[in-house]
């Protein structure tokens, strides 16, 4: 039997807008204005923008959450979410609990058990499967909740702002666990990483702005300048 990493995510994720354009009901003002972007293969994708230019409403919008006003949004993955705050989305009282409401197929109790030890490792949490959820700290939470949208065998992760609330030790370690995952050799991750903070741009393999409504064209993190 292949071990859970040797199984193929399901596919390389596929994410364009076109011309895609979003305003809260009664606002005149688009929020996204006539955005076009796309993902079409795996890594660490970085977007950063300032507090208020709608990066999370764009988050909203690839998990079709949000529907736009105007344009196409073609999202052909399986989508996970990683919030800024991990106590707005975990809610049982232990890891195993929490990994096994994830889950999306039945699996026998064997099989469950191989997985929630195989997700938990992967994130650094290898032991935890019985820790209740008040004895972890912020940056074990939010790694729980990564280990989450492995367990699901998501093919695109989106964080948005997952360092947010962290402190600096935990703000790197979650950094480094998730570009280990997307540089597996055998099985890699697809990451989009939401940001204000230009130092994480160093982990990224693509990185783009976002602006007035708008994103820029991808570019490497040795070449990214803000506006």
């Amino acid at each position: 039997m292949k071990s859970l990493r040797d199984v193929p995510r399901k596919s390389i994720p596929l994410v364009t807008f076109n011309n895609v354009s979003f305003s809260w009901p009664g606002d005149k003002q688009n929020i996204i204005s006539k955005c076009n972007f796309s993902i079409n293969a795996s890594g660490l994708w970085m977007i950063i923008g300032k507090n208020g230019s709608g990066k999370s409403t764009f988050l909203k919008l690839i998990s079709g959450v949000l529907k736009p006003n105007s344009g196409i949004v073609n999202c052909s993955v399986c989508v996970g979410m990683v919030f800024q705050n991990p106590d707005h989305q975990i809610l049982m009282p232990n890891c195993r609990s929490e990994l096994l409401i994830n889950t999306n197929q039945k699996f026998s109790n064997q099989e469950s058990n191989k997985r929630i030890k195989f997700v938990l490792n992967q994130v650094g949490l290898t032991g935890f499967e019985n820790r209740p959820i008040h004895t972890l700290s912020g940056g074990q939470k939010q790694r729980l909740a990564i280990a989450c949208a492995l367990i699901s065998e998501k093919n695109l992760v989106l964080l948005d702002e997952p360092t947010a609330l962290l402190d600096e030790a935990s703000q790197i370690k979650v950094l480094k666990i998730i570009k280990q995952l997307t540089t597996d050799k055998i099985n890699p991750l697809t990451a989009l990483w939401i940001t204000h903070r230009q130092e994480e741009l160093n982990y990224a393999d693509a990185v783009a702005e976002f602006n007035n409504g708008r994103l820029s064209e991808w570019q490497k993190p040795s070449k990214f300048q803000n506006n």
